[in-house]
């Protein structure tokens, strides 16, 4: 599947977070949502988003934006993630069907062919969405670059918040 497009409504999901706890994204209509998709758990520059994420959660909590990762790691891996960086915010757990793909980061478009060092695979490209309180799409940023990315996305959240 292709990338959500902005202008339209974001695909509903229901995943588990790192305690085991299924959240849907229309649990949080009225809200901002800032849905990331990141590759893999504990890796250097998803630990560096995540982090970035952390810092900033007292600057999302007052636009009462809520933020939620999503990677095809298992809830325990999340647990483990969440524990060892102190982080302050959900992660969600997507996990491989049988063909081996997760589904969400499929419907959501960024579940994708990638390649490294000649060798190609299909894995998450770090993306991130901008959902507004009634669930449309209203920013996407594609192959996010980690520096500074959640001063961005925070930005974004504030000039939503002004519209």
């Amino acid at each position: 599947m292709s990338l959500v497009d902005v202008g339209r409504k974001a695909p509903a999901l229901t995943l588990k977070d790192q305690n085991e706890e299924k959240h849907s994204l229309k649990d949080y209509l009225g809200h901002p949502v800032v849905l990331y998709f990141y590759p893999k758990d504990d890796t250097s520059g998803c630990t560096a988003q995540a982090c970035q994420f952390r810092d900033d959660q007292p600057k999302f909590r007052r636009t009462r934006a809520v933020v939620l990762g999503v990677s095809p790691d298992s809830e325990a891996s999340h647990a483990k993630f969440v524990n060892k960086h102190d982080l302050n915010f959900t992660l969600l757990s997507d996990p491989k069907n049988a063909k081996g793909d997760p589904k969400v980061c499929e419907k959501y478009g960024v579940w994708q062919e990638k390649s490294m060092y000649g060798r190609k695979y299909m894995g998450v490209v770090r993306t991130t969405y901008l959902i507004d309180s009634k669930g449309k799409v209203v920013r996407r940023w594609d192959k996010v670059k980690v520096p500074g990315h959640a001063e961005e996305v925070l930005q974004a959240v504030k000039d939503l918040k002004k519209a």
